[in-house]
């Protein structure tokens, strides 16, 4: 009986970290901007777009999860922007508790083309949030947002 119960503990031990590695990672392109906006359903949603390398992103990353936490019924994808490995964008999703979170990636660059498609004016200054209401309007957030605003907002246009 005690092994079966040591090789149980380390079996689940060991899957802790099995899993912790397994964050959810979704391939963004040029052309998926409408497949992103698609996922609000009719339902309000914000889009953040951030930055593994962008200081600003990094203090803002476990505040969104926080906020999250909070507001489960809240919509909100994240698209990471920066050229960095799948690791490093999985770890500091793993620090900021959004690993279960809505999680894109840039496959390419920021390039012009790509942000047109988004909004055509967004020079691709990170952090971004784009909160589209029930009916498609766009509100845009340049820089870190305001977490009381961005709940204000949620239930404004639920």
């Amino acid at each position: 009986m005690k092994k079966i119960l040591t090789v149980f503990a380390t079996f689940l031990f060991l899957s802790t970290f099995v899993n912790a590695d397994e964050i959810s990672l979704k391939p963004y392109q040029k052309g998926d901007w409408s497949s992103i906006l698609n996922l609000a359903n009719g339902k309000p949603m914000a889009v953040h777009f951030w930055g593994v390398t962008c200081a600003p992103c990094v203090k803002e990353m476990p505040q969104w999860s926080k906020f999250l936490l909070s507001d489960k019924d809240a919509k909100v994808v994240f698209i990471q922007v920066d050229d960095v490995s799948p690791e490093m964008i999985r770890k500091m999703l793993r620090q900021a508790n959004l690993g279960n979170a809505n999680n894109y990636y840039i496959t390419s660059s920021l390039d012009e083309r790509l942000r047109y498609e988004i909004d055509p004016k967004w020079r691709g200054e990170t952090p971004i949030t784009i909160f589209i209401d029930k009916v498609g309007k766009k509100e845009i957030t340049v820089g870190s947002v305001n977490f009381q605003s961005v709940k204000s907002w949620f239930k404004r246009n639920s």
